[in-house]
């Protein structure tokens, strides 16, 4: 049995009609426009870390940029197989920005995971040791969420590498 086909296929995987595509990214702006409202509305609301505000809405800026430049035709590669300088300029940037998406990632989980619980009401006696309530929990469950995305992507992914392990074993033209 020849896998070119499916090397190729993996290559260059069937795309989603067009429709299908601008509704997904019209959804994929959605979390980004909710983080740079909600971290620009409150932003002098959380004394107890300040950088919250500031990572919602350099978090929310850098996807919205991100999902804008996968809508550009540089990002996609020519169909004859070329490569073109402009793709490949595209695809530089793209890494950049998610390398820095990474990090910032990173920086916001120490800024969000290290005041866990923070109070939400503004006491007079400590003022400074309140949070916003639906910034913080908003900020707490975005990250969170994309690590319950990535447990599943990650037990979903093993499970179909186990199905094809299974079914490349059953194949009798291995045995040759």
């Amino acid at each position: 049995m020849s896998n070119t086909g499916l090397i190729q296929r993996i290559r260059r995987p069937p795309q989603p009609p067009a429709p299908i595509l601008g509704c997904s990214k019209v959804v994929l702006c959605a979390i980004p426009i909710a983080q740079i409202a909600l971290g620009a509305i409150h932003q002098k609301d959380c004394p107890v870390q300040p950088l919250i505000p500031i990572y919602l809405i350099v978090m929310g800026t850098f996807s919205m940029v991100l999902n804008l430049l996968a809508c550009l035709p540089c990002a996609r590669e020519p169909e004859d197989g070329t490569t073109n300088p402009t793709s490949r300029v595209c695809t530089a940037w793209n890494s950049l920005v998610s390398a820095f998406m990474f990090c910032w990632f990173i920086a916001g989980n120490v800024w969000i995971y290290s005041i866990y619980q923070p109070d939400y009401v503004k006491n007079d006696t400590v003022p400074d040791r309140y949070c916003d309530k639906t910034m913080y929990l908003f900020a707490f469950w975005t990250t969170t969420l994309v690590y319950i995305f990535l447990g599943l992507f990650l037990v979903v992914g093993c499970c179909v590498l186990v199905c094809f392990f299974l079914c490349g074993r059953a194949d009798p033209d291995d045995d040759i």
